[in-house]
């Protein structure tokens, strides 16, 4: 190695995001932040040293420290100083050249990614294992929903065994929706990288319309990986992840996947979804099959690790560090056999409610749509309608029957009070009639 290039080896981590001070810090080899800074250099045409330090999350003496590097390589030039004073740079027409060809080799043009190794102490030191979850946590998290008691006593066992759960049982019984409020219990936030380096690849694991970013407050401390000077801005601080795929869920979204359009790697739903929940929802309505599913993860599940490859045929593997839950409404004993179902540790039944339950969901559900609340109305709807047509009383069920009431008060400019025959009208849209 070029004796001047000595201060970019890698170096051994310590756990934590703590800002680099120097560029060794970084971990990330001189060839791949040469890329990166002159990329940003052709996408911007002239930036401010402050400017190209935001785009590539690093601090601004290392990236001046890059920037010196460039120049003296004759990629990077300076221009005119901008208003406020600062230096302005751009590429020479030797550093264009660079830039088209490092885009023809990779498309992503983001944050310096984080080296392997660190994403690997960071994910394990924020594992959801590391919390104990208890009879409280539990209660705190789901005290806005109702619930049978004999859910409740295996929800919370469940979660804290940090196995993979089935829940199952008909549509409407609240499976996905109880899933949903899952990722309240643990209620903490944790760093999510925006990018990780797998050799020259880099894969970007910060997805926004999963992760969501933490709005930081004055002397925050929720997290032992939060240092008093900062953290490293290549980590997002979020909420931990809750990632919920059905029946788009396809073999590619499994793996490491290369779209050669934009020259970019998408990372696996298993990765994108650490630190927090992955719900695999409307199993068994996928286009692979459950029996694929569990094949492809049988080793992560056990192993708390994944094994992904890269098209250039480059093997590596990363945490699979997620609380990992299915949810059907088909008969589990159709969808595998039961050696996998063995493996899933804990299989939970959903099944319709009772009475008050029914009637408790039904005022809640009053209060949100500004619906008056009138047990008396409900009690009529489940002496007669429930009665005569012999359906269960399912946790959806008010909540869809009282929306068809609402857009019927509003259509018709009527008083928020819910009568007897708006709820015969919304019973004859909501469900089907038999053909006669």
């Amino acid at each position: 190695m070029n004796q001047a290039l000595d201060s970019f080896a890698l170096p051994s981590f310590q756990t934590g995001v703590n800002k680099p001070v120097s560029l060794r810090d970084v971990g990330i080899s001189y060839p791949i932040l040469q890329s990166l800074a002159i990329k940003h250099l052709s996408d911007g045409d002239v930036l401010t040293l402050n400017e190209l330090a935001d785009r590539l999350s690093l601090p601004g003496n290392l990236v001046q420290q890059l920037l010196d590097k460039c120049k003296q390589e004759s990629l990077v030039e300076n221009k005119q100083t901008s208003s406020d004073g600062q230096m302005r740079y751009a590429l020479s027409h030797t550093g264009r050249a660079h830039a088209e060809t490092a885009f023809l080799k990779s498309g992503y043009l983001g944050p310096v990614p984080v080296p392997l190794d660190q994403y690997w102490q960071v994910c394990r030191a924020q594992s959801s294992r590391n919390i104990a979850i208890t009879r409280n946590l539990i209660e705190a998290a789901m005290e806005n929903l109702v619930l049978p008691d004999r859910l409740m006593e295996e929800i919370g066992p469940a979660l804290n065994s940090k196995r993979p759960v089935l829940i199952y049982g008909p549509p409407g019984t609240g499976k996905s929706y109880l899933c949903r409020h899952f990722n309240l219990v643990l209620g903490d936030n944790v760093f999510i990288p925006h990018a990780i380096c797998i050799g020259q690849a880099i894969i970007q694991v910060f997805d926004p319309q999963i992760h969501e970013l933490h709005e930081s407050t004055e002397n925050d401390n929720s997290s032992p990986l939060l240092l008093n000077e900062g953290h490293d801005a290549r980590w997002h601080r979020c909420r931990r992840p809750l990632l919920v795929v059905g029946g788009e869920l396809t073999r590619d979204m499994l793996n490491v996947h290369y779209d050669p359009n934009s020259k970019t790697y998408h990372s696996p739903i298993g990765l994108k979804a650490n630190n927090g929940i992955l719900l695999i929802d409307d199993l068994g309505r996928q286009q692979i099959t459950p029996k694929e599913i569990f094949n492809r993860w049988i080793v992560p599940m056990e192993e708390r690790r994944d094994f992904l490859s890269l098209p250039s045929g480059e093997h590596f593997d990363v945490p699979f560090e997620q609380i990992l839950l299915f949810s059907t409404n088909l008969d589990p004993n159709e969808l595998v056999d039961d050696a996998f179902l063995r493996r899933l540790g804990y299989k939970i039944e959903f099944s319709a409610i009772n009475k008050d339950q029914y009637i408790d969901i039904w005022r809640q559900n009053c209060e949100e749509l500004n619906l008056n609340f009138d047990p008396s109305v409900c009690e009529w709807l489940i002496n007669t309608h429930y009665a005569r047509s012999g359906k269960p009383l399912l946790p959806c069920h008010p909540r869809d029957l009282l929306s068809i009431v609402a857009d019927q008060i509003s259509y018709n400019q009527l008083p928020a009070a819910v009568t007897q025959q708006l709820i015969e009208r919304a019973w004859s849209i909501y469900f089907v009639s038999s053909a006669r």
